[in-house]
């Protein structure tokens, strides 16, 4: 708890720090609550950012420092009330900045949202609030002024993604190629397909807008009542194209398997989801998407699925090298599971047109 203190006290605190204590379970970055001792003063969250993932800490920080004042300015403008609660608010260091560097890691400080929670639960209910908060998200940065930094460059650029594919097959580096034949045929045969976001951008027809980027359930706090109080972990929030948080979320939302479930019989697109979800999402984006945003959003929900499958199969291809697997065949499994969604995704197309349509009347 020293060393801990001793990062704590180069961000402007208000009270004396009682205790620090690790907090959640996050994969990404380290995470402490620091709780005060007096009645008046917040507790705050303490988080060791993942300079491996995040490697530009300075365009991280001020594109989260963009979107947050942003958002709250759109709040006060709308007369909300309970503001500190509906948007994060990071501390500056003495030198005015929003990190601290201690020689080896980058460390920010974050005033605690009292009262608040997250779930874990992707049912038809949570998927409806998560399409209106992400929705939300998007519609009140639609306007933003400031143009964002990609954290993770080309992190869904599908042109990229089949690129790592393609040179992983030349180098064949694991001698595995041979044993995955039918899905790089099955995988080039959508390609052309699968680009056209980057295709219709290039294009002009299709704008890039600022998207969270990492769209999930426990990515959203939740007063104690139900209501969606704020969208969380920013971290990934830069320029992308809708699909990214629309398609994302249904990826992993409406799958009625794990990623890496073994028996195919069980790997199916949940309609229900799909449709709670999407209802939420227009409800609140409506009002700033494109017609060409709205009809392409099926293709979005093809696109993660089918992205996801390439990057699982290419990192089977180079030996296992970044994704931690549990067994030799972690990965093949992991693309044959992503591989059946994508297909499941395909048979409820019509149904989805359909949808999405009626939606809009």
């Amino acid at each position: 708890m020293k060393d801990l203190l001793s990062i704590v006290s180069h961000f402007e605190l208000k009270g004396t720090v009682e205790e620090i204590k690790p907090l959640g379970a996050g994969l990404i970055n380290d995470t402490y609550k620091v709780k005060t001792q007096e009645q008046d003063a917040p507790d705050y969250v303490l988080q060791r950012i993942n300079h491996s993932i995040f490697q530009n800490v300075e365009m991280l920080q001020r594109n989260i420092g963009a979107v947050t004042d942003h958002i709250r300015k759109k709040l006060e403008a709308a007369g909300e009330q309970d503001i500190e609660r509906k948007v994060l608010h990071f501390l500056p260091t003495a030198e005015g900045k929003t990190f601290w560097f201690d020689g080896e890691s980058y460390w920010r400080v974050m005033v605690f949202i009292p009262n608040a929670k997250t779930y874990e639960t992707v049912n038809p209910e949570y998927s409806y609030y998560a399409g209106k908060a992400f929705g939300r998200f998007q519609a009140m940065l639609a306007d933003i002024p400031d143009h964002l930094g990609e954290t993770i460059p080309d992190f869904h650029n599908m042109e990229f993604r089949l690129k790592q594919l393609r040179d992983a097959v030349a180098e064949n580096r694991a001698g595995r190629v041979d044993q995955v034949r039918p899905y790089l045929d099955e995988i080039e045969k959508r390609a052309d397909e699968m680009c056209k976001a980057e295709r219709l951008y290039r294009e002009g027809k299709l704008p890039k807008r600022v998207c969270h980027c990492d769209t999930k359930v426990n990515n959203m706090m939740f007063d104690e009542d139900g209501t969606v109080l704020c969208v969380i972990d920013l971290d990934t929030v830069m320029p992308s194209f809708i699909f990214s948080d629309y398609g994302d979320f249904l990826r992993t939302g409406a799958n009625t398997a794990a990623e890496d479930e073994k028996d195919l019989d069980k790997v199916n697109f949940n309609p229900e989801i799909f449709k709670a979800f999407t209802r939420g999402y227009l409800e609140s984006a409506r009002e700033f998407l494109q017609p060409i945003e709205i009809e392409n959003l099926p293709y979005a929900v093809a696109l993660f699925p089918y992205m996801q499958c390439v990057r699982f199969l290419a990192d089977y291809i180079n030996g296992d090298t970044y994704y931690k697997i549990m067994y030799p065949e972690h990965n093949l499994v992991r693309t044959k599971a992503q591989f059946k969604l994508l297909q499941s995704v395909e048979e409820h197309r019509p149904m989805m047109e359909e949808f999405i349509a009626a939606c809009m009347e």
